[in-house]
């Protein structure tokens, strides 16, 4: 007789909103379509700080995340320019050294726009950013929304990840 056995394995996966001021984060756990927030929070960096000082503060702050709940993903935001260039290239520097501490520690990165992250948390696109705020608080059964809202908006590129159909975990989850 032959006999399958069958190893359910909770993914841990580190939801990313990039900044320079503000990096949001939130760490959760996903198991058969079930959530649990392991983790939320902001990593911060003061105005007039020297630029360099900031992402050596932030490459931390991301590698110590990643020593200590050891993710199997990584969910952050795809960069889009806007009309301030000094911002999205300031943005863009801080992005790129969280990419590196999660790919120097074999973390899988997967990049999300904010229409994909609306359309998975809410359904629907365009939806409010207050929308996505709830909604995320509801998912993860949490009392409040996360504040600032950098970490709700981490919180919910974690989701996106979770649901989607697309990512190493769905293809899981589906046949559980």
């Amino acid at each position: 007789m032959n006999y399958i056995m069958v190893v359910k394995c909770a993914l841990v996966i580190l939801g990313i909103d990039p900044g320079y001021a503000i990096v949001g984060y939130g760490v959760i756990e996903y198991l058969n379509n079930h959530f649990r927030v392991l983790d939320f929070g902001a990593i911060t960096t003061q105005a007039h700080t020297d630029f360099n000082d900031r992402l050596l503060h932030i490459y931390s702050g991301i590698t110590n995340l990643v020593e200590i709940y050891k993710p199997d993903a990584m969910a952050i935001e795809k960069l889009f320019f806007n009309t301030n260039q000094k911002t999205a290239i300031d943005v863009a520097q801080a992005r790129g050294v969280i990419l590196l501490s999660a790919r120097q520690h074999g973390v899988g990165i997967h990049e999300y726009t904010p229409l994909q992250v609306k359309q998975s948390v809410v359904g629907y696109g365009r939806a409010e950013k207050k929308q996505v705020q709830e909604l995320t608080r509801i998912i993860l059964n949490l009392d409040k929304v996360p504040k600032p809202d950098d970490t709700a908006d981490a919180l919910a590129m974690a989701i996106c990840h979770a649901h989607s159909s697309g990512s190493a975990l769905g293809r899981l989850n589906q046949f559980r």
